[in-house]
């Protein structure tokens, strides 16, 4: 049996798509080198998407992080005017950027995991 997806769902993985297309294609900013998007989640009513990412080899609070948000920020505008374009929504989300702490956690429990197995 076939599971459905939600309509939120369907725009969330749609909008998650685009941003990572538009990240790699277009976006010219060097404080975006090494952003890589983790997660969408859109609201119910569609007027909000919570967009997770992580940096290369950076930690939540390292400058790299920082200036990444900044970059999202400024370029914002762009992103949702783009989307906009292509999701033929009758409201595009607004665009909120989380960093994403989740591979942090991971690897400190691995690191748990490990010192008590030894």
């Amino acid at each position: 049996m076939s599971q459905e997806f939600s309509r939120t769902d369907r725009v969330s993985q749609e909008i998650f798509r685009l941003l990572s297309n538009m990240l790699r294609r277009e976006t010219k900013d060097p404080r975006l080198q090494g952003l890589t998007l983790t997660e969408c989640k859109v609201t119910k009513d569609m007027s909000l998407a919570k967009i997770y990412f992580t940096v290369l080899g950076a930690k939540s609070g390292d400058v790299e992080v920082v200036e990444a948000i900044k970059a999202l920020e400024k370029a914002k505008g762009f992103f949702r005017t783009e989307l906009g374009k292509q999701l033929r929504l009758r409201i595009t989300p607004n665009l909120r950027f989380y960093h994403d702490t989740v591979p942090e956690h991971v690897d400190h429990i691995e690191q748990l995991i490990k010192k008590a197995l030894y």
